[in-house]
């Protein structure tokens, strides 16, 4: 039950909400949290005005807001407004989970109407803190909003589950235990608050005091307020209309708006919706037990690495039994171990953190459903129920492939293999005890058959035509790019190679050998291959999240899922200077693509430079942001609509990142110091179509200015 509190809080005030409301997109919000977060429109954006041009589609017009003013570039909290009623001095308060809420400039008037009916400022709008549509409310203020008695109802159950004794509702400072409830005035007493405030005489004295487990028991007993209609508010619910999804009573189907829609019976309905819901529970379980035994085996694969000191012991007595001019080597290789282990350590404990949050979410709405199913109130249901089962098919979706998958082995891919030094050492005191055999003849590159392709080079060789003493394998050696010491890229029997993952613009020198029991041939001549200026690549499905749609041989990509959804490039930088771009092929309801590049163990489910592994910028249709591990900065005016080009510069050579929107630079540098390999990468959701563009050359603005510098 613990872990379903984060569904009972109120994400304004953080606390347990009192008089929750259901707004249009399906989110709670309490009463007076409502009233506190409302802001004023301009008279232009009034539903009275939109409704006057023609323009007003439903009750609540959602408004495309200021984006910038929502949100704060240090923490991405909830901001103001440029038609907020208050003063722009006005200081705002910050909720425990981070959603700041403007007070209003004045206190309000005295009054005795409960925060729902108290007068509402004329075209005030009000702003979802947890999904941030805004919409403009209509006369009926906050009374047109649906109150969402289930949740209340499960939130008294929780509170009486946690609750120990009961306390005096009355007392000032610290409540003594209560003594007695009345049945009437539905308040707990203390023996003085009784006396002082609910004396035996006068009206009081008809009252029936009785104990208070007896109280709480027949409060828990008391009928709910029947539903009313939010538009008719004398009358009950009576039928479900299929089309809006919601409870109408007799007067929408006969003068309503819900007059042509199809209808069906409320008890029918109710049935229907829990059978749903129940059944998207037992998937949804399911995969929770499975989310539970993979955390056992994620914490088990921990241990294992923890106790993996045997692997550097051989290391260090491999090293000792060297000369003495490898120990400077034993403690690279021993650096390079530590680094494997924190590294796989590291990786498990982040999978580890990031699936137990997972799963305290997903345990939290099944308890949370499971208390909704529990209620035996029609309409309330089947106004959250649909929520409820979006919620639950998308949370089951989000532990679907590779969810379960652990990103890392307990086993070490690293294993020092000294054997060709040491058996090199005894093969040169035994040649010289008997007579050598022969080595065979150095190999013959077959310079048609070599090719580069972007970063990876592809060799070919063989032995020479009238070679007679045969090879057991090759030894293939490329140097690092920039004229250094050559190193082994590939050892066997094979003819011919392709070695991947080479720096672009870059010149390598390649050369072969091969080898028998009796040593190894000499080198051939050296090949000089030079890899491509600009990089050709497409987006990779297999690293994707499952939920990205490809078309067009990989190069455009939409969402299947509302949320953003992460998506990279087959092809990983780690020097020289890269520039490609993206088309808008589609965008609808202004939603905020995220371009940039990534890590290749990038979060795939969420906004693309949320985590420490991406570096982004995010663009609506007004402007746009940076963002690096959550960090929101550099609000830039400009924006993108259908059709328009973004530009994603990756400069190694001076370590930047930098954006161009319609080949104009958006804002300053974005990000500078950035080192390592990167992915091209971008974030999207189902409002979004883009394609890719690569091969092309640095802008020349661009160019002039890394000219002058």
């Amino acid at each position: 039950m613990e872990e379903m509190e984060e569904e009972l809080k109120c994400p304004v005030c953080g606390s347990f909400y009192r008089e929750p409301i259901i707004l249009p997109c399906s989110h709670n919000i309490c009463q007076a949290c409502a009233r506190n977060i409302l802001v004023q429109t301009p008279e232009s954006e009034s539903p009275q005005s939109r409704r006057a041009s023609g323009s007003g589609v439903s009750d609540y017009d959602y408004l495309d807001l200021d984006k910038m003013s929502l949100y704060s570039e240090a923490d991405s909290g909830y901001g103001s407004y440029g038609g907020f009623a208050s003063a722009p001095t006005t200081p705002c308060q910050k909720s425990p989970n981070g959603v700041r809420v403007f007070p209003p400039a004045m206190p309000p008037p005295a009054t005795h109407l409960s925060p729902a009916l108290a007068p509402v400022p004329r075209n005030s709008c009000i702003t979802c803190p947890q999904c941030h549509r805004s919409l403009i409310l209509d006369d009926r203020g906050l009374r047109g909003f649906p109150k969402n008695r289930v949740l209340e109802g499960v939130i008294d159950r929780y509170q009486q589950s946690k609750a120990a004794a009961l306390k005096c509702q009355l007392c000032e400072k610290a409540p003594k235990e209560a003594t007695v409830m009345c049945e009437q005035c539905d308040v707990f007493y203390c023996d003085p608050c009784r006396l002082r405030c609910h004396p035996p005489r006068g009206p009081l004295a008809k009252h029936r005091l009785v104990p208070p487990a007896q109280g709480r028991v027949s409060r828990r007993l008391s009928p709910r307020k029947v539903s009313t209609c939010t538009d008719h508010e004398l009358e009950n619910h009576s039928m479900y209309c299929v089309q809006c999804k919601m409870p109408v009573c007799y007067q929408c189907l006969e003068e309503g708006k819900h007059s042509s829609h199809e209808v069906k019976a409320l008890g029918a309905m109710w049935k229907l919706h829990k059978s749903q819901l129940s059944q998207a529970l037992n998937g949804l379980s399911d995969r929770a037990k499975e989310a539970k035994e993979f955390l056992v085996q994620l914490r088990n694969m921990v241990q294992q690495i923890q106790n993996s000191v045997e692997f550097e012991a051989c290391l260090v007595a491999q090293c000792d039994a060297l000369i003495d001019a490898l120990n400077r080597r034993k403690a690279q290789l021993l650096a390079r171990v530590n680094k494997e282990h924190e590294h796989k350590l590291k990786v498990v404990r982040d999978q580890i953190s990031h699936c137990t949050v997972k799963l305290r979410q997903t345990t939290g709405l099944m308890e949370y459903c499971l208390e909704v199913i529990k209620e035996n109130d029609p309409s309330g249901f089947l106004q959250i129920s649909d929520a409820l089962i979006r919620r639950v098919h998308l949370t089951e979706d989000q532990w679907g492939k590779g969810t379960l998958t652990p990103r890392m082995t307990t086993d070490f891919d690293l294993s020092l293999d000294n054997s060709p030094l040491l058996q090199s050492i005894h093969q040169l005191d035994f040649v010289q005890m008997k007579t050598s055999s022969p080595v065979p003849a150095t190999p013959i590159l077959q310079l048609e058959e070599c090719c580069t392709h972007n970063n990876s080079a592809t060799l070919s060789w063989k032995q020479p035509p009238l070679s007679t003493v045969p090879a057991e394998g090759y030894i293939l050696e490329l140097d690092d790019g920039n004229g250094g010491q050559f190193r082994e890229v590939y050892v066997g029997k094979e003819t011919m190679c392709t070695v991947d993952g080479l720096h672009f613009n870059s010149t390598y020198n390649a050369r072969i050998k091969a080898f028998n029991k009796t040593g190894v041939s000499q080198y051939s001549k050296t090949l000089v291959l030079q890899t491509s200026e600009v990089a050709w690549f497409a987006f990779d499905p297999g690293s994707a999240h499952s939920d990205i749609i490809f078309s067009n041989d990989n190069l455009t990509v939409t969402c299947s899922s509302y949320d953003d959804r992460v998506v990279l490039g087959k092809t990983g930088f780690s020097k020289g200077v890269h520039y490609w771009e993206l088309t808008v092929d589609r965008y609808d309801n202004h939603p905020d693509p995220a371009f940039g590049v990534a890590r290749i163990d990038v979060m795939k489910d969420v906004m693309l430079g949320k985590d420490d592994k991406a570096w982004a910028m995010y663009v609506d249709n007004n402007r746009s942001w940076f963002m690096h591990n959550n960090s929101h900065t550099n609000r830039t005016e400009g924006g993108i609509t259908k059709g328009a080009t973004i530009g994603v510069l990756l400069d190694l050579n001076r370590k930047t990142l930098t954006f161009f929107i319609n080949d104009e630079q958006q804002g300053p540098i974005a990000f500078e110091n950035v080192e390592g390999l990167f992915f091209p990468a971008v974030s999207l959701n189902r409002n979004v179509q883009v394609t890719l563009h690569t091969g092309l050359p640095v802008p020349d603005c661009y160019s002039s200015r890394a000219s002058i510098a």
